[in-house]
Order: C-alpha cells, then sequence, then structure tokens
C-alpha cells in the first residue's frame, strides 16, 4: 500500500515500512524485527536523483531554485514523483512487489543540454553496524567506507559483476538490486558528500552520449531479510538461473569440471612439469592454462593461431597423462598488423566518453594506450598492439572461432581459454548489429563451446554474463599492484562463487608462485573466494621441491 502526502510517500509491503522524501529512502523499516536500517539525515540538502555527465560531472534533479517536487498516487500499489529543477526534469515511479514484498524505484531524468551518461540514485544514511557486501573482485564483505572503494564507480559487468549490493548487520539488513535481463549499463558508485557511506545506483544511456539528452528506466529494487547474505543471494541466484534458463547449460558442462583439485595458471611448455606434477597429484584433477603455444608470439598477430611442434608434443603428452588442457585464444582482441583487421577494424571498441580506441600495447617496460595513428597501429607488432572488436559482430564470431576450431581440431583439445571475456561494457559504438558487446561476449562463448562437437570455455574474469557460457575463469583479485592497499581484507566471501560456481569454477591469476609473502596471501585469497587452489610456477623443480604455499596446494589437491 502506497500513500502519498506533499512530496512524502509511505510504502507498505509485506515485509518492510518505508518512507520517501524528496526522492530520498528516509525510513526502511524491517517488519519481522522492527529495525530500522537508515538513520535520520536532512533529505533537503542534497538531491536523491542526479543527472551525471562525462567525466563525472552531476547535476541535481530535486527542485533546486525551482523548488517544484510533486508526489502522485496512481493507485494503492503505484506512485510517481516529478522533479522539475534547474538543470533538469524527472520522474521517479515507485511501486511495490505484492509477491516479494520488494519497495521497486525506477528513477528517470533528462535536460535540455545533450551528453547525458546516467541518472543516478543514491540510498545514504544507512545506520552504523552495517557492512557491505558486494560482487567486486568476487565477492567483498568490508565497511561501507572502506577506502578500497572510496569515491569509486564501479561499472557492471566488468567490476560491479552482478546487480545487486547486500548491506549486512549483525543478523539481517537490507539489500538493493535490480531484475535486468536486457544487458542495461549500470554502476555503483561510492560515497557523496557529507556521507561517504552512501551508495548510488546508476543506469547508463547507450552509447554515443554525445546527442544524449536523458537516462533511466532500469528499476532498483530494495528490500530487508533476515540471517546472513546468502539469504538474498540466494534469492538473486533463484532469479537469475530463471531468467537466463540456465539449467540447460549446467547440463553441458562437462563432468571432469567439478572434479578438478588444481590449476596451473601461465603454465610453460616443459614436458618435466606435467611429469612432477603428476608424481603429487592425480592428472585427471588438474587444468592447465596455456599461453604460449603459438607459432607467434605471446598476444601477437592475432586471431592467426597456429600451433608449434613443441606445443603439439606438450598438448598430446598431457592429453594422454590425463591432464586437462586450455590453449590460450583472445575473445576480442586482434593485431591491427593482421590481414583480419581490414575485414574487421571498422568495429573496434571506442570509449564512451573520450574517444579512444580500446586495446593495448606494450613499449619501454610499461602499458601504452592504442595508437590512434593508422600507420602506427599497423606497424608496431613488436609492441604487441591489440585493439578490442566489438562482439556483436557476427562476422568477428564467425572469423575466431573459425581460427579457433581449427586449432582446435588440430590439437585435439576438449578445452580453450579464451582471454578478455571480462571486458564489455558501455561504449560509443554500444549497438553492434543491435546487439551490446556484453550480449556479444555472451553469443561469442557459446558459439566456441558448441565448435567440435563441444569444447569447455575458460575465460578471464567472472560476472553474471560471462558464467552463462565459461566452464572455469580467471579471477582477478582487487587492484593491478603486487600488494594492493587493503587486498588482505578482500577475502573471507565467496559470493561469486555461492552465485555462479555452479555453472563456472573460478581458478587464480597470476602472481601465484609463493615464493614471498605477498605472492603467499594472493593464493590463499583466491581459495577463500571458492577458487580451484591455483600455482603459477615456472619450473619442474618449483614442484619436486615446493616452497612451504605450494606445497600446500599440493597436498590440498591430492586430497
Amino acid at each position: 500500500m502506497i500513500t502519498v502526502r506533499d512530496d512524502e510517500m509511505r510504502v507498505e509491503t509485506r515485509t518492510l515500512s518505508a518512507v520517501l522524501r524528496r526522492g530520498w529512502l528516509t525510513s526502511l523499516m524491517d517488519k519481522a524485527s522492527g529495525e530500522e536500517m537508515i538513520r535520520p539525515f536532512d533529505p533537503a540538502e542534497e538531491a536523491a536523483v542526479h543527472l551525471v555527465y562525462r567525466g563525472g560531472e552531476s547535476v541535481r534533479l530535486d527542485g533546486q531554485l525551482t523548488g517544484e517536487v510533486r508526489a502522485r498516487r496512481l493507485n494503492d500499489h503505484l506512485a510517481e514523483l516529478r522533479f522539475h529543477s534547474w538543470d533538469g526534469d524527472g520522474v521517479m515511479l515507485v511501486s511495490e512487489d505484492a509477491a516479494t514484498g520488494d519497495l521497486v524505484l525506477e528513477p528517470s531524468g533528462y535536460s535540455t543540454r545533450p551528453g547525458v551518461l546516467a541518472c543516478r540514485w543514491t540510498l545514504r544514511g544507512v545506520r552504523e553496524g552495517i557492512e557491505l557486501v558486494a560482487p567486486l573482485w568476487q565477492g567483498m564483505k568490508v565497511a561501507l567506507d572502506d577506502p578500497i572503494n572510496r569515491g569509486a564507480r564501479r561499472r557492471w559487468p566488468m567490476h560491479w559483476e552482478a546487480g545487486l549490493a547486500i548491506l549486512q548487520g549483525a543478523d539481517g539488513g537490507l539489500w538493493v538490486h535490480c531484475r535486468d535481463d536486457g544487458y542495461r549499463y549500470k554502476a555503483l558508485t561510492f560515497g557523496m558528500k557529507g556521507d561517504p557511506r552512501a551508495l548510488s545506483f546508476d543506469t547508463e544511456a547507450y552509447g554515443p552520449v554525445d546527442d544524449s539528452l536523458g537516462a533511466g528506466g532500469l528499476a532498483w529494487r530494495a528490500n530487508v531479510y533476515r540471517g546472513d547474505w546468502q539469504v538474498p543471494a540466494r534469492q538473486y541466484r533463484d532469479w537469475l538461473w530463471q531468467a537466463y534458463g540456465l539449467e540447460a547449460a549446467a547440463a553441458r558442462r562437462p563432468e571432469w569440471l567439478h572434479a578438478l583439485t588444481m590449476a596451473v595458471s601461465w603454465c610453460p611448455g616443459e614436458p618435466e612439469l606435467l611429469d612432477a606434477i603428476a608424481s603429487k597429484v592425480d592428472p585427471r584433477r588438474v587444468l592447465i592454462h596455456y599461453p604460449r603455444w603459438r607459432t607467434d608470439g605471446y598476444d601477437q598477430n592475432y586471431p592467426t593461431y597456429t600451433p608449434s611442434e613443441e606445443a603439439r608434443a606438450f598438448v598430446a603428452k598431457a592429453r594422454q597423462m590425463g591432464f586437462h588442457v586450455a590453449p590460450h585464444f583472445n575473445s576480442l582482441e586482434i593485431d591491427p598488423s593482421n590481414a583480419a583487421h581490414a575485414l574487421l577494424g571498422d568495429f573496434k571498441y571506442r570509449d564512451v566518453e573520450s574517444g579512444r580506441a580500446h586495446g593495448w600495447a606494450h613499449g619501454d617496460g610499461r602499458v601504452l594506450s592504442v595508437p590512434e595513428s593508422g600507420m602506427a597501429r599497423a606497424t608496431n607488432r613488436d609492441r604487441n598492439v591489440m585493439v578490442k572488436i566489438h562482439p556483436g559482430l557476427a562476422m568477428w564470431r564467425s572469423v575466431l572461432g573459425e581460427a579457433i576450431q581449427r586449432a582446435a581440431q588440430q590439437l585435439s583439445l576438449e578445452a580453450a581459454f579464451i582471454d578478455v571475456t571480462l571486458c564489455t561494457g558501455n561504449l560509443r559504438n554500444c549497438l553492434v548489429e543491435g546487439m551490446t558487446s556484453t550480449e556479444g561476449i555472451k553469443r561469442l562463448i557459446e558459439h566456441v563451446g558448441r565448435l567440435n562437437g563441444g569444447l569447455a570455455v575458460g575465460g578471464e574474469g567472472l560476472n553474471e554474463i560471462t558464467m552463462q557460457g565459461l566452464s572455469f575463469a580467471q579471477a582477478h583479485l582487487y587492484g593491478y599492484s603486487d600488494r594492493p592497499e587493503g587486498i588482505e581484507r578482500t577475502g573471507g566471501c565467496a559470493l561469486n562463487n555461492f552465485l555462479f560456481g555452479d555453472l563456472c569454477r573460478t581458478i587464480g591469476y597470476s602472481r601465484l608462485s609463493g615464493k614471498t609473502e605477498e605472492e603467499a596471501l594472493r593464493m590463499r585469497l583466491h581459495e577463500e573466494h571458492g577458487a580451484i587452489p591455483t600455482v603459477t610456477v615456472r619450473s619442474a623443480e618449483e614442484i619436486l621441491d615446493p616452497n612451504p604455499a605450494v606445497q600446500r596446494v599440493l597436498e590440498m589437491a591430492a586430497g
């Protein structure tokens, strides 16, 4: 039931009592416990809804200067809030879901000024004693104002890996999520002026946004719960499986996937290493990610995939021994000096804000941006120049699929690892053949998985879209340096494994030799996220005479 008075709405569902003023959620009470989730604050000092422009600029939609915020009751279960502000106008639909008890908020806004990237709704005033549980870097339980996230904007699906945020108290809490099966781009933003514990939920307009006047249209659902974070996570997982029909996907996973107890990432192609591992662990329980197997250098001349003679021998030996080997391909990137670029290069990723080409290069010991000189782009293979091609393009899926299929036949593969599957999001050229890059990567993964009667597909990173087709994925930990500040606080919450683990298993990514305290920590954090214990070793000697961290992995793997 929704009642309206002036700019205030009161909402009663079967699970909660809520008050909204000027778009702010100023009270959220759990009916079962009587617990109030929101502490008092002044709803007039800032706006609950903003328009967001490129570069992070935002403008208020709260009746600023004009003073007009009007609530209208449409029926017993639906109301709307209209904003007429100095720099824009907007509407927020407010409703209740009788089945779930969710409070449903759908903010939208527009302006006469072009360049609108997103419409933002903010939740603030969350009481003390509540922590954030969110699908960031495979699962994170931290303080709402932890420096790890302070001021950050985590975009879906590359960094915000599923569209939910759980706020966990001692015995329950609240959560916000969306039920989006249409690949709508969104973001989770941390903090606001005067409240570092605030969370903002952004709904982005599809790029290009140069002429975009508005954004919105995505419904955010808020509710309370009792128990631990797995209670709302289970509800979200159930919706996810139903929305995407994932029972059929689960039936296609290979039987050996859930028997794996060890993984080797970035495995060198040394036959002696296979013998060393087999002396400690049953090879049938070991997954090998094998990067340097082509006649070309690593990350050069994609999408040409020709196995070297050494690789043929290594893969044949590994398969004969029972190892599961996944050679390294790339899902998005091509070398501009490769002949395929003439066919596909017009569909390279372009940044939604800057317009720059997405990809990278290496030079002078550092990562470089993609050259924006056509000549430089095509004549620097030695600098590993790569550009990302939009996977919504059917021709790219066809060309890449043909190349992977040929290599899979030559090597008699049962599995393939395709890199950078996490790299999708809003783009200047967001829609190609009517498809976002996120839907496109899902289609590409499924295409590769059907080759040669079925390949187990691995990828880089993991989110709620890529997990639908991947059997395994190299998970990223927080940060990119050897030991980023606060990384030790990011373990212990296997949220993504809880959401996705029945379909896709994770393995560790990099710097997992156990030779330093930092690398041993990274190994442990991956395992706390539910990953298969993983090592990155360079020689047989590191297995035969292991350090304590590698020895621990070997013992766990041997059972």
